[in-house]
């Protein structure tokens, strides 16, 4: 049998990663539903988050996905209250 290296368990960075990954989720059910803004502002939690894990793993994927996310998502929480006002 092999050791396969594995992501870090029970450490901060499991921990991100998990709370993270269930705020998209309600993100993704909030878009569903068709609730904005606040589906935006979950995804945008949960982009952080797994930012956050992309640096603490020093992780170049992670972070550029998860940096690209956070500013189309804080663009929209933008636009949604320019708009509004």
């Amino acid at each position: 049998m092999h050791d396969f290296k594995v992501t870090p368990k029970h450490d901060l960075s499991w921990f991100i990663k998990w709370t993270a990954s269930i705020i998209i989720l309600i993100g993704m059910l909030l878009t569903s539903a068709s609730i904005e803004p606040y589906n935006m502002m979950f995804h945008l939690i949960g982009v952080v988050g797994w930012l956050c894990v992309g640096l603490l793993w020093h992780d170049r994927a992670l972070i550029f996905i998860n940096a690209v996310a956070l500013f189309i998502f804080a663009s929209g929480i933008l636009r949604f209250y320019m708009v509004s006002i």
